[in-house]
């Protein structure tokens, strides 16, 4: 069949359970309601969405992911991001301001750590230049989880981190107060570390960060 909401909502909402849908909610502070549809289920009834059923094309993709995007129950957003990634090796820089939609609505960090990394970070590893400058601007914005997918995006890249980038974007939110901004930070420097160890070590020393992202940095660093 062609690929629509309607058809989606076929496969899920067979599958709401309300005894799930209360903790999942709450363990996302009830910022969202849900199915109540755990995470190994849900991709499965993707995976047979996707294999029983006609992709929509890239041309009218964003219209289908904005459309899953407008659905108020989480698991839709996830099934929105998931068709995306499907996508993601044809996504060019032109799609970043579109990533940058979905990263600013619906926010929270399983969301937007669902985009920065593997989406985002796909397309600006493709278009270093031009995507780099995106990733600046994002570091700018006034927008907390714009500026958290500014310093994820590169969480993969491990050898092939653009240092300079990296440390660019912590260092312009390194006094941050947000909690999810520190977490990012450490987290990030957590994963370079494992590619550079000495590198993320002088930075952490010579860099004014808060605790939490100083503890994340250094966690598995003896």
């Amino acid at each position: 069949m062609k690929w629509s909401i309607e058809l989606v909502k076929s496969y899920m909402e067979p599958h709401r359970n309300n005894d799930n849908a209360v903790p999942m909610a709450t363990y996302m502070k009830n910022h969202f309601p849900f199915l109540g549809i755990k995470t190994p289920e849900r991709r499965m009834l993707f995976r047979a969405l996707v294999k029983e059923n006609e992709l929509p094309s890239l041309k009218t993709v964003q219209e289908e992911v904005w459309a899953l995007f407008q659905l108020k129950e989480r698991e839709y957003h996830y099934v929105a991001i998931e068709l995306l990634a499907k996508y993601q090796k044809q996504l060019t820089i032109e799609h970043l301001a579109f990533c940058l939609t979905l990263i600013e609505t619906n926010s929270w960090w399983d969301s937007v750590d669902a985009i920065a990394p593997k989406i985002v970070g796909d397309i600006v590893k493709r278009n270093r230049v031009e995507g780099e400058a995106v990733m600046m601007e994002w570091a700018k914005s006034a927008n907390m989880w714009t500026n958290r997918a500014s310093i994820l995006h590169q969480l993969k890249y491990k050898q092939e981190t653009n240092e300079e980038l990296l440390f660019a974007t912590i260092n312009r939110h390194a006094t941050s107060k947000e909690f999810f901004i520190q977490k990012a930070i450490g987290w990030v420097l957590r994963e370079y570390a494992k590619t550079s160890p000495e590198v993320v070590r002088q930075f952490v020393e010579n860099t004014k960060l808060a605790p939490l992202s100083k503890r994340e940095a250094l966690k598995h660093m003896k």
